[in-house]
């Protein structure tokens, strides 16, 4: 009996352990494009991360490992090695950018970008489950619990502080040091995708084709990409 109880609770810590492997894994993969979102769209990183850690079980669920979609939104799925009646995506930027682009045109998601602010996590999650986004009534209180247990909300940004009088004078006579980012190459290879570049390089897909003003996906070996 005593050997039975000691396999049980090893088996149950290794599940523990292996599911908080898991998510820190996915917040240092994806806390990046979840960085970029925000300060594209004001929608706090860690609500973005949050939902998505949530809905796909950290990247491990079949739709988040199959179809790339981490949000759980239904639609066309392109891809045949899984009949679902959830969306399919090129990549898991992809997924991202449908996520951020579906709370802009549903109404009852919409009015969050004007009222609430990118360091508002709180009312960005319960205003997103007022507007219908699941059907759990839990599912605020989950995504919440994602954001706290991670300290998520570490990658928001914070508005600008109203600085005290009396260090006006001194901050104005500082100079502004600002540092010149370092930028780093990568060759195409032959096989190479723009997903997979960017995962191997802990960036996003949009970064890569903003940075080297790329119009397409489309690569050639030796191509020279910034990042």
């Amino acid at each position: 009996m005593k050997k039975i109880v000691f396999l049980l609770v090893l088996i149950l810590s290794q599940l523990q352990g292996f599911g908080q492997t898991a998510a820190n894994l996915y917040i240092n993969r994806y806390k990046s494009v979840a960085i970029e979102k925000m300060i594209q769209t004001g929608v706090p990183a860690s609500v973005i991360l949050g939902v998505a850690m949530h809905e796909s079980g950290s990247g491990t669920s079949k739709i988040a490992r199959h179809l790339n979609n981490h949000f759980g939104i239904k639609g066309k799925n392109r891809v045949k090695t899984i009949r679902s009646a959830y969306k399919s995506y090129d990549s898991v930027d992809d997924s991202y950018a449908d996520f951020i682009a579906t709370l802009k045109k549903h109404p009852s998601f919409a009015k969050l970008f004007k009222q609430y602010s990118s360091d508002d996590y709180k009312n960005w999650v319960r205003g997103i489950q007022r507007g219908g986004y699941a059907h759990s009534k839990t599912w605020g209180a989950q995504v919440l619990g994602f954001i706290k247990k991670y300290k998520l909300d570490q990658f928001d940004s914070r508005p600008p502080q109203l600085i005290p009088e009396i260090l006006v004078d001194t901050l104005v006579h500082i100079p502004l040091v600002v540092a010149t980012p370092i930028q780093q190459h990568y060759i195409v290879k032959k096989g190479d995708t723009l997903s997979g570049i960017a995962k191997r390089l802990d960036t996003s897909v949009s970064a890569i084709m903003r940075k080297n003003k790329l119009k397409t996906s489309r690569l050639h070996p030796g191509q020279k990409l910034t990042y």
